[in-house]
């Protein structure tokens, strides 16, 4: 597409923009506090927000808004429009710095985990200089933080942002004292490769299920599912390419680097993976690219699904976190090079990311702890809830020689053998790639393969920024004060590698004999997101989140009670949806099939020629019918008794061990009668449909 270049961030506030338009010094003053995190003088930011304000108009904008990410894991923005009366009959169209520095947006109705209370309704909004501003709609929408009147953080990216600053600066301590003295700034990075389903909009509406929840309550196994495996990376379907070429275009017009598409495993299952941005603006885009994914689906008479689970006995959808660390002079921190056994930087950072993910299992499986993820973590398609990571032969060897003192070897390249002259030798990648890993490293970047579809990218990174900081922070202390640095440096080395081996695990992570491999080693295996949130408030945890400005021990405990309540919560629409969807659709759909069934097996009963398979039929329909109300009788009373209970983690734990077990039981009679029924009888579209009708 020849236009691509034209259309590509036509409607960001970007860097080209700036330049374009900012008189010099404001200019400079602008790239120093992106470049820096030096704050902004309000004059500056008066020039700004004029500047900005202008071009907005021109790209047809009418309204700001901030646009900032709450706790609820969607986006949220307050739209005013740029007039100002004059004369009392005419306006003038202006925005001021202030306006663009601060908003002032009702904090009550939002999440906040018991930092505030109900009738405490005042939050601000705060610019975020270091992720640029776009246009949306007919509004400019500026990407900012959110906080409570108590400067407590309200939102996702406020801890994200104070995580890069962590990194930052340890990362920065180590540089130096390998003598790096030109970078000023080190940044985490991320491509995040999105999955997602595309269904046919009408029969979306028709489930009460996927329009309440997001996922199937209920659905038999259709005669075909994934099993021939001939979806993944095959020939997309013309709906489908139509929804992806109008995708990309939307996308690409607000900057937003989207490189890869292609069917995935599952029927009706896609992905879409950028390039590589900083941790804060890939963290912003991502959020863009879910709701624009939903926005251009609908106008191609489909829906978007993207929950971590939406169809029992398919694979599910991920968000693939692909993390590394870079300075700002452009050099990888987790580029091995030609020689990893001599890149005694690079291997002091790798060593600090194994010691953070051992010591931190805890906090990472948190990050991606979700109703949803729940049900996807341990399947087939995605990777366990044991946390773990997977290195590869070579670093793992290089590694095993550290840790031993014993030389290691370098393998020559070996060259992959294609089978026809016409095609290229090419060296073979010293590291395999392990798909079942929750952890991979991958070249020069690590994998973080549990965060699920429907999450923020904040939190999984915010984590791994602040539990690697804290390991470089250590790293620095001991080689600041020493007097032997190349001493200490092989011996930290050394140390690490024997004292966090444990972690690392380049098997098969689906076979069960890992699970009991895990426990030996003494590695967490937490299931479910209750099982997990307790960790978030241990003392040690608050304590790394203190030492590094990243969250108080007061914003820890609010997540931790955010989190709890986002999981029951789901799990009480999910069940009040079972049963409307029992009593007012399947019982009645039954019961129609049921008596004309019965109708047919009396007349042919009259008619002398026995009752046949109807009378079978009906026998067995009945008995699946009255044990499908037994259940739904069951779990309309565990609904009716959850406990009144002051702590968060008690009701989680009614929901998840009694109220979710008995969903997982009262489904099962549900989809035998749906295998059973007449198609016209039916009330909703079934898997097959659902899955195999994009075309």
């Amino acid at each position: 597409m020849s236009k691509v270049p034209e259309i590509f961030g036509s409607l960001v506030f970007n860097d080209t923009v700036m330049k374009e338009r900012l008189p010099k010094e404001t200019y400079r003053a602008l790239k120093e506090t992106r470049a820096c995190g030096k704050a902004l003088d309000p004059k500056v930011a008066d020039v700004v927000a004029n500047t900005m304000k202008e071009w907005a108009l021109e790209k047809g904008a009418t309204h700001f808004t901030h646009w900032f990410q709450p706790m609820t894991g969607i986006t949220a923005e307050k739209h005013d429009s740029f007039i100002t009366p004059i004369d009392g009959e005419k306006v003038l169209m202006e925005f001021s710095g202030n306006e663009l520095i601060k908003g002032e947006p009702d904090a009550s109705s939002f999440p906040s985990g018991g930092l505030r209370a109900t009738f405490e309704a005042r939050g601000y909004t705060a610019w975020d200089p270091t992720s640029d501003a776009f246009i949306k709609g007919n509004s400019l929408c500026i990407p900012t933080a959110f906080c409570s009147y108590g400067g407590e953080a309200l939102d996702k990216k406020t801890p994200l942002l104070r995580s890069m600053d962590a990194i930052n600066k340890q990362a920065l301590r180590i540089l130096r004292l390998f003598g790096n003295k030109s970078a000023k700034r080190v940044i985490t990075t991320v491509g995040p490769e999105q999955e997602y389903f595309l269904v046919d909009k009408a029969m979306f509406e028709k489930r009460k299920d996927l329009v309440y929840t997001g996922r199937t309550l209920f659905g038999a196994k259709p005669p075909k599912g994934q099993e021939m495996e001939d979806h993944y990376f095959g020939v997309i379907k013309p709906r489908v390419a139509s929804f992806m070429a109008d995708l990309n275009e939307e996308l690409w017009k607000l900057g937003i680097l989207s490189k890869t598409e292609h069917n995935e495993v599952a029927p009706s299952q896609h992905e879409m993976a950028p390039i590589f941005t900083t941790s804060n603006i890939a963290t912003d885009h991502n959020q863009l690219v879910m709701e624009i994914m939903k926005k251009v689906a609908t106008r191609h008479g489909l829906t978007c699904l993207l929950h971590e689970k939406p169809f029992e006995g398919i694979n599910g959808s991920g968000k693939h976190n692909n993390w590394s660390m870079s300075t700002d002079t452009g050099e990888n921190l987790l580029e091995p090079g030609d020689s990893p056994r001599q890149n005694a930087q690079f291997l002091l950072f790798l060593t600090a990311v194994i010691k953070a993910v051992d010591e931190h299992q805890d906090l990472l499986r948190i990050s991606v702890a979700s109703a949803g993820n729940d049900h996807r973590l341990g399947a087939n398609e995605a990777p366990p809830a044991i946390v773990s990571m997977f290195l590869g032969d070579e670093l793992t060897d290089i590694l095993k020689s550290i840790e031993s003192g014993k030389p290691y070897v370098q393998k020559d390249k070996v060259f992959m053998e294609i089978g026809s002259d016409v095609l290229p030798r090419f060296p073979k990648d010293t590291t395999d790639r392990n798909r079942t890993s929750p952890f991979a490293f991958t070249g020069n970047k690590f994998e973080f393969r549990m965060v699920g579809s429907t999450a923020s990218l904040a939190c999984p990174n915010m984590m791994l920024n602040t539990t690697v900081a804290d390991e470089l922070r250590q790293f620095a202390d001991e080689l600041e004060k020493s007097d032997d640095f190349k001493g200490s440096l092989n011996q930290i080395i050394k140390d690490t590698i024997h004292d966090h081996k444990r972690i690392i695990f380049n098997g098969n992570n689906y076979a069960p004999e890992w699970v009991d491999e895990a426990k030996k080693r003494g590695l967490l295996n937490l299931r479910s997101t209750v099982d997990c949130l307790p960790y978030y408030i241990k003392d040690e945890n608050i304590r790394l989140f203190e030492r590094h400005g990243v969250l108080s021990k007061t914003e820890v405990h609010a997540r931790y009670e955010i989190e709890l309540e986002n999981y029951y919560k789901q799990i009480n629409i999910e069940a009040l949806t079972m049963l409307d969807m029992i009593k007012k659709d399947i019982l009645p759909a039954t019961a129609a099939y049921m008596k004309d069934l019965g109708a047919a097996a009396l007349e042919k009963k009259q008619l002398g020629l026995g009752t046949g398979f109807e009378q079978s039929l009906l026998t067995e329909i009945s008995g699946y019918a009255d044990e499908l109300y037994a259940k739904a009788k069951e779990l309309e009373n565990d609904e009716e008794n959850t406990p009144q209970s002051s702590d968060v983690l008690d009701i989680a734990k009614y929901y998840r061990s009694t109220v979710f077990a008995q969903m997982e039981a009262t489904r099962k009679p549900a989809d035998k009668i749906e295998s059973l029924v007449g198609s016209k009888y039916w009330p909703y579209p079934t898997y097959g449909e659902l899955l195999f009708s994009v075309v």
